[in-house]
């Protein structure tokens, strides 16, 4: 969570609290981040750098609230900042919390607060824009990361194009969305609908769709087929990180590159057929030759163009996806 908006947010991120980094800099931690916001050892120390919000920038699995956390809410709360919060855990709910947002005249905004979702109608099928949609060898794997980049090189090639939000993180960076995971089972692809949708007015040419869970995760699966059929995508790319061998948290194996696309290409060609016209890596923990030696092995087994949209930014693989977008349309009886 923290990550994500301090990298692609458009609001100011002016100091993080951290008490075991205070008195340095987010760069100097993280300098691919490249943000000289300072780390302070408490929201009290931070409040002279004038911040508006307190972003709980954690996005744990399960989504509950850490007690050490409270003080650090409790205080901002007291301080007439609004707090956002992309826990599964609703602060707003919290008795405690609430009544001091009540009492300060501010806000919570639970970010993974879904709005009423009507069922899957078809409209998605029926939008203009090319629908770009990022699936996963797992979670976690930078889908959302990959979605972002892409989309600046595609705003740097003049195209008009959007983000569409899917989960808390996206949301927090986008400033709307819904977060899919938290939409009741059947109406999980209408909420996807409505966001393309949404975005489709926001942009007329392009819409990257962020992807979220993985096709073969024991847990998240479910959102991952929401976002397949809902998002009524025309494309897919594929992301991986390359450090992973299994599912996180299960030891369930990740799948080959070819046997990811043919499972993600066959389940679209039940409805809305979708190829998978290029791959992003996560190759993060590589030094620069195994990087080079996983994109090169993932052009060669699969024949489609591939690269790492962070390490070696996101021009090169959308060139080369480009021609490949174009709208396909919905198996009719």
């Amino acid at each position: 969570m923290a990550h994500g908006v301090i990298a692609y947010s458009s609001d100011d991120v002016v100091a993080v609290v951290d008490p075991d980094h205070a008195g340095r800099r987010v760069v100097d931690v993280m300098p691919y981040l490249r943000s000289d916001a300072p780390f302070v050892g408490s929201v009290s120390e931070g409040l002279r750098f004038d911040p508006t919000a307190l972003l709980v920038g954690i996005a744990p699995k399960g989504g509950a609230l850490p007690e050490t956390f409270r003080a650090a809410i409790r205080e901002a709360l007291q301080a007439k900042l609004e707090v956002v919060s992309g826990l599964h855990a609703m602060l707003s709910d919290d008795p405690e919390f609430a009544a001091l947002a009540r009492a300060q005249d501010t806000r919570i905004w639970d970010l993974r607060l879904p709005p009423p979702a009507p069922i899957f109608s078809g409209a998605a099928w029926d939008v203009e824009a090319k629908i770009v949609l990022t699936v996963g060898s797992d979670a976690a794997v930078g889908k959302m990361t990959a979605a972002l980049e892409l989309l600046r090189a595609a705003k740097d090639r003049g195209v008009d194009a959007a983000f569409v939000p899917t989960g808390q993180i996206g949301i927090a960076i986008a400033g709307w969305g819904t977060a899919i995971d938290r939409v009741v089972a059947d109406f999980a692809p209408g909420a996807a609908e409505q966001l393309v949708l949404e975005g489709w007015r926001r942009a007329r040419d392009l819409l990257f769709l962020e992807g979220q869970g993985g096709i073969n995760n024991p847990a998240f699966a479910p959102v991952t087929l929401a976002l397949l059929y809902g998002g009524a995508p025309d494309a897919l790319v594929l992301v991986h990180n390359v450090a992973r061998t299994t599912i996180e948290d299960y030891d369930v194996p990740i799948l080959s590159y070819r046997s990811l696309i043919r499972t993600y290409e066959s389940l679209c060609a039940t409805v809305k057929p979708a190829r998978v016209v290029g791959i992003a890596l996560n190759t993060r923990d590589c030094n620069p030759d195994e990087a080079r030696e996983h994109i090169e092995r993932a052009r060669a087994e699969t024949g489609l163009p591939c690269d790492d949209v962070v390490r070696n930014g996101p021009h090169a693989l959308y060139d080369a996806i480009a021609p490949a977008l174009a709208k396909t349309a919905v198996l009719r009886a």
